[in-house]
């Protein structure tokens, strides 16, 4: 069995997820952050940082992650396309 996937796979699954979208975007909608009533030109959503679960013995104590808090700016643009 093959590790690898072929860029055939990964070209036709992204053409299903696109038409998955459009046929039924309001669903996938709640997948995604968004930002309402933005005011101004770019926005700012947070993201946390990877993390690896462990095991622990019994009664012991649960390690902490201490998972990276950072802040990533969107810029808002419009984009037009005639047809």
């Amino acid at each position: 069995m093959s590790t690898t996937i072929s860029n055939a796979f990964v070209k036709q699954f992204e053409r299903e997820v696109h038409e998955s979208y459009q046929r039924m975007g309001s669903k996938l909608r709640n997948t995604v952050r968004t930002v309402n009533n933005v005011k101004g030109s770019s926005t700012t959503f947070q993201k946390v940082g990877k993390g690896v679960a462990t095991t622990k013995s019994t009664h012991g104590m649960v390690p902490v992650m201490n998972l990276d808090h950072t802040s990533v700016e969107c810029t808002l643009s419009d984009y037009y396309a005639g047809d």
